[in-house]
């Protein structure tokens, strides 16, 4: 009868996500349990080696909004993407831009008002526009793409923020049909 016996291996990264709050962390585990090749155990003989992870310790991933590589905290929400991800055509200009004070609060403010603007209904058409130009640009980050060789994620995104647009989301759950009833939208229906 073989004997399980406790080890200490490399730290094992592991990616846990929190739905319910919108959290990340990366639990980094010390101790094994390690049990060889034909232990005999209360379920059974063990048929091949077994890795029981024991104990763990919990470290916000880098990059995690509430990290230290957060834009408050100092961090740029542009630099990885655009210095590491840039491998198309543009990837001069965007290594160019990547981690300025400029692009990282244009990058920002630009999510900020396209997220207000389609979930209220208000300016959803500039928001509408905004944010198909913000995910193509995107797109051209990673030109072309690595899976697929016309689409990836942002052109998902783009498309679903057009339809999100062009069905007018935000009239039916937001604020969009008193907000049409304004003197000045309707003046001005480049406003909606």
């Amino acid at each position: 009868m073989m004997i399980a016996y406790v080890v200490t291996p490399p730290a094992v990264p592991m990616i846990r996500a929190d739905w319910l709050f919108c959290t990340a962390s990366v639990e980094t585990w010390n101790d094994a349990l390690v049990e060889p090749l034909g232990t005999v155990t209360s379920a059974g003989t063990v048929a091949a080696a077994v890795l029981s992870l024991d104990s763990a310790t919990t470290v916000p991933p880098v990059g995690a909004a509430d990290g230290d590589a957060a834009w408050i905290h100092g961090g740029s929400p542009t630099l990885g993407f655009l210095k590491f991800g840039a491998d198309g055509p543009f990837n001069g200009f965007y290594h160019s831009v990547a981690g300025t004070a400029l692009a990282d609060a244009g990058f920002m403010f630009g999510l900020l008002a396209i997220g207000v603007s389609l979930t209220l209904g208000i300016f959803s058409r500039l928001g509408t526009v905004a944010g198909v130009v913000m995910y193509v640009m995107m797109w051209t980050v990673v030109m072309p793409p690595a899976n697929n060789p016309i689409t990836d994620d942002h052109v998902i995104g783009a498309a679903a923020v057009l339809v999100l647009g062009l069905f007018g989301a935000g009239r039916y759950l937001g604020l969009g049909h008193w907000w049409e009833k304004r003197e000045l939208v309707q003046k001005y229906p480049v406003l909606k």
